[in-house]
């Protein structure tokens, strides 16, 4: 073990979906493993492989590995995959020790990546943290993961009880994780990198564009976009849904039968960089979440000045001032998001306001506090283990 607290780190991250496969818990990963190789760790990635994609990878410094685990989709990972990802990032672990012994493992969702971490830290006598993002906690995503939570929750309290620090995205994450695991559980939030987004100045389109961006799943609540705009078709918007999964010939079938195929856009999956072009081009981010960890897209949409209406939940009511950058509400109501934006989108002085104070409130998620955290926890974590 090193001895001295700024000495560069080895770090090996698990995690089964990182970027450009998974969605908002695999790009705070990418982030944060970006931002450390920035400050001399060195980082290596063992991740899923879809196919498309070359089994190794060097990018922005972060060495990526990825594994054969059967994943067939970006945005969408089987309980039979993360098992099969879980055997194979210890096989994988336990080869890469042979020339490149890490000092401290970091998994991300407790649920595949905390088994695996937990086995190669016994193995190879290092610490492991764990950093849950919602899905992987009991009663997170129910509609996703209730029912193989049934058959593997009894497996999963040594794991959270073994890591030497659980990170929870947000204080709603780590609430909800404390009814099942009492063990300490510390909140450090997602972030962005606001380098990464243009100064530029803040304006309302004509007309007004509203997007949603995120996977096309019953937890997002995507449909609902379509039926509360379908009651504002005397108003002037446009609206562009990012992302992709399951449900969207359900909801390309729902924009025709509403006569709204003129005023909808589906991008399909799309890279980072094209996802924060679509954010810069919007005026209000929609997302009627049923739930949420902390939303990437909703930091993105603080970044780049978007009003936000969102489903009151997880993350998102540490993101929005009611009445301030945005309106929540709970997502079983029909009638409060349509007057919400209707309220917007016929009062552009309001929508500017709005969209102002969404920026202004931007700072407080900065990626690079968020690192800071991380490597702070990483190294109190590698002293006490001296």
């Amino acid at each position: 073990m090193r001895g001295l607290q700024n000495s560069p780190m080895r770090i090996l991250v698990l995690i089964h979906e990182y970027p450009p496969v998974g969605g908002g818990g695999g790009r705070v990963a990418e982030d944060i493993c970006r931002g450390l190789v920035q400050r001399g760790h060195e980082i290596r990635v063992l991740t899923a492989h879809v196919a498309g994609q070359t089994m190794y990878e060097e990018r922005d410094g972060v060495r990526i590995i990825r594994l054969r685990s059967g994943r067939r989709f970006p945005f969408q990972a089987t309980f039979p995959s993360m098992l099969r990802f879980v055997l194979a990032s210890v096989a994988a672990g336990l080869q890469l020790a042979r020339e490149w012994k890490p000092d401290l493992i970091h998994a991300h969702f407790a649920v595949p990546a905390g088994p695996a971490a937990r086995t190669l830290s016994n193995w190879m006598g290092v610490p492991y943290i764990i950093t849950i993002h919602l899905g992987d906690v009991p009663g997170g995503a129910p509609e996703k993961t209730d029912r193989w939570f049934q058959w593997v929750y009894p497996f999963t309290p040594n794991v959270w009880k073994s890591a030497s620090a659980i990170i929870a995205v947000s204080e709603f994450t780590r609430q909800l994780a404390l009814k099942h695991y009492p063990v300490n559980i510390q909140v450090i939030p997602s972030g962005v990198d606001l380098a990464a987004f243009r100064e530029r100045t803040i304006t309302v389109g004509q007309p007004p564009s509203l997007i949603f961006t995120g996977r096309l799943v019953e937890q997002k609540n995507p449909l609902q976009v379509v039926h509360t705009l379908a009651e504002l078709k005397d108003l002037s918007w446009n609206c562009t849904l990012v992302g992709d999964g399951p449900l969207r010939g359900e909801l390309e079938d729902e924009i025709n039968k509403n006569g709204l195929a003129d005023r909808f856009a589906l991008t399909g999956w799309i890279d980072q960089k094209c996802v924060i072009e679509f954010l810069e081009r919007s005026d209000v981010l929609f997302m009627p979440s049923r739930s949420e960890g902390m939303p990437i897209a909703g930091i993105q949409a603080l970044a780049t000045g978007l009003a936000i209406v969102a489903g009151r939940t997880g993350g998102f009511t540490e993101l929005v001032e009611q009445g301030v950058n945005g309106y929540l509400f709970d997502p079983t109501d029909r009638e409060s998001p349509r007057r919400y934006l209707r309220e917007l989108l016929t009062s552009p002085q309001r929508l500017l306001a709005f969209k102002r104070a969404s920026r202004a409130m931007a700072s407080r998620f900065d990626l690079q506090r968020v690192v800071d955290q991380y490597e702070n926890l990483f190294q109190e974590i590698l002293r006490r283990e001296e």
